[in-house]
C-alpha cells in the first residue's frame, strides 16, 4: 500500500468543521481589535504614557531628530507604524484564508499537505505579530524595557483613565493574537494527525485499482478492450435504400410505365 502525499483523507470531518467555529471568532476579534488600531488609535499614547511611567523611551525623540537636522533613529517595533499595519494585514489574510478552506473542504480539494504549509506560514506570522506587540525598547539607555509595559504590568499603573482604556484594548489584541496562534497550532495538530499513515487512505488506492481501466490493471495482465459500436443501417447486413420524396416519385412512375406495356 503506497502512502500518499497530496490526496489524503481527514481523520475527523467533523473535527475539522468545529475547528472552523473558533478560528472564525479568532478572526472577527483580530479583525476588530486590529482595524480600529490603525493607524494610531493608542500605540502612541501608550508610548508616552511609559515613558512618563519610567518604562520606556519617549516618542519626542523623533521631534528632537527633526528639530536638530538629524536623522531619524530607529523606532522600536513595538512603537513603529510597521507593527500595527502588520496586524491589519494578518488580520486579513486570516480571513481569507478561511473561506478559502471552508470553501475549499467542501469541494473535497483542501489537502492536508496544503494545509500544513498554510498553517505553518500563519503560525509564523502570528509570532512575528506577539513578539512586536510585546516586544523590547531600547532606544533609550536610560530607560531600557525588555518587554513593553501594557503586556508586562497592570493598566492601573496609569492614573489616567483614556491610558487604561488604551491599555486594556491593547491587552485584548495580544490575547486575541495568542489565541489565533494556539488555533493554528491545533490546525497544525490536526494536519499532523492526517498525514500519519492511514490504512484508509491506502485502501482507496486499492480500490482505484481494481477498476480494469486503469494502467495498474493492465500491467496485472487484466483483459481491455473498446466495446464495439452498435450497428447503424449502413453498417447492417442487409443492404438498406435511402427513401426521400424523389425517391416515392420515381416509383410511381415506375409502376404507371408497367401498367401502359401491358395495354399496349
Amino acid at each position: 500500500m503506497a502512502y500518499k502525499i497530496l490526496r489524503r483523507q481527514w481523520r475527523s470531518t467533523r473535527a475539522m468543521y468545529y475547528s472552523m467555529i473558533p478560528e472564525l471568532l479568532g478572526t472577527v476579534a483580530v479583525l476588530v481589535l486590529f482595524g480600529i488600531s490603525q493607524p494610531d488609535l493608542y500605540r502612541t499614547k501608550l508610548w508616552r504614557a511609559g515613558h512618563e511611567l519610567g518604562f520606556n523611551s519617549s516618542p519626542n525623540v523623533i521631534l528632537y531628530a527633526y528639530a536638530n537636522y538629524e536623522p531619524q533613529p530607529k523606532l522600536p517595533f513595538v512603537w513603529s507604524q510597521t507593527i500595527t499595519d502588520f496586524n491589519v494585514a494578518i488580520s486579513v489574510l486570516s480571513l481569507f484564508l478561511l473561506l478559502t478552506k471552508l470553501i475549499a473542504f467542501i469541494m473535497h480539494v483542501w489537502f492536508p499537505i496544503v494545509a500544513m504549509a498554510i498553517n505553518i506560514s500563519l503560525v509564523a506570522l502570528y509570532v512575528t505579530s506577539i513578539c512586536g506587540q510585546a516586544g523590547p525598547d531600547h532606544l533609550d539607555p536610560n530607560y531600557p524595557s525588555s518587554v513593553a509595559w501594557y503586556i508586562a504590568k497592570p493598566c492601573n499603573v496609569a492614573a489616567n483613565q483614556s491610558v487604561q482604556g488604551s491599555c486594556r484594548m491593547a491587552k485584548g489584541a495580544f490575547a486575541a493574537a495568542c489565541i489565533m496562534l494556539c488555533i493554528y497550532l491545533v490546525n497544525i495538530g490536526l494536519t499532523i494527525w492526517a498525514l500519519m499513515p492511514n490504512p484508509a487512505n491506502d485502501k482507496v488506492d486499492d480500490d482505484d485499482d481494481d477498476n480494469t481501466s486503469s494502467p495498474a490493471a493492465l500491467k496485472r495482465g487484466s483483459s481491455w478492450q473498446m466495446p464495439s459500436i452498435p450497428p447503424t443501417p449502413r453498417t447492417g447486413a442487409v443492404p438498406y435504400t435511402p427513401y426521400t420524396p424523389r425517391t416515392m416519385a420515381f416509383n410511381t412512375l415506375d409502376r404507371n410505365y408497367s401498367k401502359r406495356n401491358q395495354y399496349a
